[in-house]
């Protein structure tokens, strides 16, 4: 895998990403989910980088991005939208295909339908729709606000391998990486997820981020959504109604996983790089 590491300010703040296929004319944005970082699209990124300039964002306050000073107003969809654009103005990019997992599909629509509206060409989300299971958020609720603390990275990583466990099959390399880029160490020592447990406030400050039909039959893109066999987050009848409105997205459904397939195996990978390139 070759990537290279960056960081931009937008909107005031620090956000870091990784760039893979710099140089090539098509770019593809993809966008991680909650509690996640860009690293999640390692596998994808190396994909599709054969083709494409690849550009991973770290969400403000993920990963290697800045915690934001103003949690309450900046964690939400609209800030990190209005990121996303700066971060594409600078980066010299005008069109973009989208991938998103969870929350960072969720950005996707929102942007396709306004900010980026006639910059994003084609948009694929995995596991997220424009309504949301209440289940699955009060189960991320509970484990991304009040994230586990350990003495020892192989703690960590056996915790992920169970918090995770509707991510489908992963190697050992892969989850020993997902832990690897999704650790940092507290004052005290301790290992913890890479996040700023204050993000979740986003649930309570804008309680409506992710009801978004309005958006999603704004939407005019070719669009396919992943949908986790046993997802809580992405119901069956959301995924149903979102073939027959909207873009009419078409919806595959992924065995073997729940919330959200990890985008990181030969059947996944190939169906999202036939999408984007037209096939």
């Amino acid at each position: 895998m070759s990537f290279t590491s960056n960081y931009l300010t937008c909107e005031g703040r620090e956000l870091h990403y990784t760039e893979w296929g710099a140089g090539h004319a098509e770019t593809v944005i993809a966008w991680h989910g909650l509690a996640r970082t860009g690293r999640d699209m390692d596998e994808l990124a190396a994909q599709l980088s054969a083709r494409y300039r690849v550009l991973c964002p770290d969400t403000l306050g993920r990963g290697l991005s800045q915690w934001s000073p103003l949690p309450e107003q900046e964690y939400c969809l609209a800030f990190y939208g209005r990121q996303a654009a700066a971060l594409m103005d600078q980066l010299g990019v005008r069109e973009a295909h989208w991938v998103g997992t969870s929350m960072g599909g969720a950005l996707g629509i929102r942007l396709a339908a306004g900010t980026l509206r006639g910059r994003i060409r084609r948009l694929v989300l995995n596991d997220v729709g424009p309504q949301l299971g209440a289940a699955a958020v009060a189960r991320i609720r509970t484990y991304a606000g009040n994230p586990a603390r350990f003495e020892r990275i192989s703690e960590l990583e056996q915790y992920f391998r169970n918090v995770y466990q509707p991510f489908g099959w992963l190697s050992d390399e892969q989850w020993r990486r997902l832990t690897e880029t999704s650790a940092r160490r507290t004052a005290e020592g301790q290992v913890t997820p890479h996040y700023d447990p204050k993000m979740v406030v986003q649930f309570e400050h804008h309680p409506h981020d992710y009801d978004q039909w309005e958006c999603w039959d704004a939407i005019d893109v070719p669009t396919l959504c992943l949908r986790g066999e046993t997802s809580d987050l992405l119901l069956p009848g959301t995924a149903e109604e979102m073939r027959q409105r909207g873009p009419r997205a078409v919806v595959v459904t992924i065995p073997g996983c729940g919330h959200a397939p990890a985008l990181n195996v030969p059947d996944q990978l190939n169906l999202i790089e036939r999408f984007l390139n037209g096939r």
